[in-house]
């Protein structure tokens, strides 16, 4: 352009026409600066659309189809100890809470070892508590020193008087009472590691007495019974499945190049048309993404826990899985889309 102009000007000076093309030479300059402006203008529209769309490209919602309800916790519950399942008090479909006793296995010899330890303990913690034995040989100790003193002051009076003999065994008998008396407090001493062991047998008896129950390891629904009542049972014999109903997973598979970001730890919605009811809503959270790309489709697998506080949603049911595109962790509620 520079160059055009430079030409311009010196073809008008050649044929007399400088004045006017000094005009045109401005005339096209600011018609250059007007073209650059405008210029400028569009692409910081562009710039601006594009950053704006990008940032609500980030910020929706991802939804997965057809992800799959499953189990996130089951237990087999087995016996413990060899014997007859003598209590089973539960039925296929009833709610327990974690720790409950589900059934027993005959526990009457236990009970009655348990009860052996504990009036074993009883016993040492008397002995523990009488020192009889210690009084008894320090009051022995005074007597013999009190004999050997008066014999001691016999002879110094009365030369001869008691027989160097007698005087020997006073000692001796002195010496053995001393000795009787470290024996004493050494046994009163061992008596309360006595006392220890005893107790550590009640609490091994105790343990012993409650492998005999059978308790639940979670809260759920019993689901099965593997035995009856009156049954003959081996440690390991499993007794009772239990499901966790109140927390469920839903599993799904994510496009990796939606990944742009971490998305653990973010809200969910799930929505599952429940048998025979209307379309529920549950909500969770985002606990797991893989961090294996499938090389066939570039899919990863992820899966939420979701809140089933009413025991609605079913281990197999399909639904569609919102990750939320807040961060903020939603009320645990489980509810129907009509309400």
């Amino acid at each position: 352009m520079a160059e055009l102009l430079c030409s311009s000007a010196v073809f008008g000076t050649y044929f007399g026409l400088g004045d006017n093309m000094n005009n045109l030479s401005r005339m096209i300059s600011r018609a250059k600066a007007s073209w650059h402006l405008k210029t400028g203008w569009l692409g910081l529209f562009v710039l601006t659309v594009f950053a704006t769309t990008s940032i609500q490209a980030q910020a929706s919602d991802i939804q997965l189809q057809s992800v799959l309800v499953t189990l996130i916790e089951e237990r087999e519950v087995p016996a413990q100890e060899l014997g007859v399942l003598s209590v089973l008090d539960i039925r296929e479909g009833d709610l327990v809470e974690e720790g409950a006793v589900l059934g027993l296995v005959d526990e009457s010899e236990a009970k009655l070892a348990a009860t052996q330890a504990e009036i074993e303990v009883d016993i040492a913690k008397a002995k523990v508590d009488s020192d009889i034995h210690v009084r008894f040989a320090e009051k022995s100790l005074e007597v013999a020193e009190a004999e050997l003193r008066r014999a001691t002051e016999a002879v110094e009076k009365y030369d001869k008087s008691i027989s160097a003999t007698e005087i020997d065994r006073l000692q001796l008998a002195a010496q053995r009472s001393q000795l009787e008396v470290e024996q004493a407090e050494h046994n009163h001493s061992i008596s309360r590691f006595e006392l220890r062991a005893k107790e550590n047998q009640l609490k091994i008896a105790e343990h012993q007495l409650d492998r005999h129950r059978i308790l639940a390891p979670i809260s759920g629904v019993v689901v099965q019974l593997f035995r009856k009542q009156g049954e003959w049972v081996k440690p390991g014999d499993p007794v009772v499945r239990i499901l966790r109903m109140n927390r469920l997973r839903a599993e799904g598979y994510l496009d990796s190049n939606l990944l742009t970001e971490n998305l653990a730890g973010r809200p969910v919605t799930l929505t599952v048309v429940l048998p025979g009811r209307t379309p529920a809503t549950f909500t969770g959270s985002l606990v797991f993404i893989s961090p294996e790309i499938s090389p066939v489709d570039g899919q990863v697998r992820v899966w939420a826990e979701i809140d089933n506080p009413e025991l609605l949603l079913r281990p197999g049911l399909k639904g569609t899985l919102t990750i939320q595109a807040s961060a903020e962790t939603p009320e645990i509620t489980a509810k129907k889309e009509n309400d």
